[in-house]
């Protein structure tokens, strides 16, 4: 295992193919803010990598000795929670899929693909990575953090946007506050539908002002609507973020 420079996310490579890990380990290492410290070929190498410190995974679902979906699987049940994994897999079928997704990885990215692909992943990883960690130290957001989380894709917004210092910035509506979006957008997740009230309780906020945000995150289509329905009553509304293009 090597390591990178100060402030730089640990990348680790899974796959059994030797081009292809070579390929993506160049992809990774020409990526501004990522640096890659080990490249295995195996499910068992990489459990024993991630153990060293490693902040994303990219994982193949395909491995000799066990598949990435056992790999995902040991890893939760290892307590390893500082580690975020992204599936970069040619496998489709649905029971591969869902598996894995039930995991909760970062994304899952289908083979063939190219450098600029990858690349849009790992930038729009490391804008949620930003505004997780933001959240967990319970640290607001500035303007220009929310407007790049939203800028990866992940996150859409639909309306005017205005220059300033060369750089493009969404002009948010007033009285939606960039550091509360951010938390909003925090307690979100693209697989795990949440309620609104499930949402107000993540982020210390009301009921009412959850509503709100997650309204404006509707109207921008940067989440999803599904409804629960009981035996009695009204259906209840989730939310959902969209998952990145």
């Amino acid at each position: 295992m090597t390591s990178g420079p100060a402030g730089s996310l640990r990348v680790l490579v899974v796959d059994d193919d030797a081009g292809a890990r070579a390929l993506h380990t160049r992809w990774v290492a020409a990526t501004e803010g990522f640096t890659v410290v080990g490249a295995v070929p195996s499910g068992g190498a990489a459990l024993a990598a991630v153990e060293h410190g490693v902040d994303l995974v990219l994982l193949d679902m395909r491995l000799p000795d066990i598949s990435g979906v056992e790999v995902l699987h040991r890893m939760h049940v290892a307590g390893v929670e500082d580690t975020d994994v992204l599936v970069v897999s040619s496998s489709r079928d649905q029971v591969t899929v869902r598996q894995a997704l039930a995991a909760h990885p970062v994304g899952y990215l289908l083979k063939p693909f190219d450098r600029d692909a990858l690349q849009d992943r790992l930038r729009a990883y490391a804008a949620e990575r930003r505004l997780r960690d933001g959240a967990q130290r319970d640290v607001p957001m500035g303007q220009g953090d929310v407007d790049r989380l939203l800028a990866t894709g992940s996150v859409r917004v639909v309306g005017p946007t205005r220059a300033s210092a060369g750089a493009s910035e969404v002009a948010l509506p007033k009285g939606v506050s960039a550091t509360t979006l951010g938390r909003i957008v925090a307690a979100l997740d693209p697989v795990t539908a949440r309620s609104a009230d499930e949402v107000a309780a993540a982020t210390g906020t009301s009921r009412a002002t959850a509503r709100r945000y997650l309204d404006h995150l509707v109207a921008t289509g940067a989440i999803d609507l599904a409804h629960r329905y009981g035996r009695r009553g009204r259906p209840q509304v989730l939310y959902r973020l969209t998952p990145a293009p």
